[in-house]
């Protein structure tokens, strides 16, 4: 079992920048490949960041490179999406996700099978 627990939204002007946490609990934290994903209002929730358990291979989605690194701290148990150069279509519940049973990052949220709860970013323009 794994338990996410995201931190760090809030409401920024474009162009700004915030750091999402994602803190985990349960052993098999370190072994486990996560995710980032968000959802816009009335849309699907979409990929836009992956890294491995060891943190040697990141994937990104399109609209996400060149402005957002994803890291992890394994001592900390700790993901991060530091989001810089903020656009309003960055807006949406930002969700981290994660599953022990993955070593190699993946793009697709049917991959997970353990969410967080989602914190808001709100980019204001």
């Amino acid at each position: 079992q794994v338990q996410l627990v995201e931190s760090g939204g809030g409401l920024v002007q474009a162009g700004g920048s915030l750091r999402l946490s994602c803190a985990a609990s349960g052993r098999t934290f370190s072994v486990s490949a996560m995710g980032w994903f968000r959802q816009a209002p009335g849309k699907e929730r979409e990929f836009v960041a992956a890294i491995s358990w060891s943190g040697s291979t990141t994937y990104y989605a399109d609209s996400a490179k060149g402005r957002f690194t994803i890291s992890r701290d394994n001592a900390k148990n700790t993901v991060y999406l530091q989001m810089n150069s903020l656009k309003p279509e960055d807006t949406g519940v930002y969700y981290c996700a994660a599953d022990p049973r993955l070593t190699v990052p993946r793009r697709s949220e049917y991959e997970y099978d353990y969410w967080g709860q989602g914190t808001q970013v709100t980019v204001s323009s």
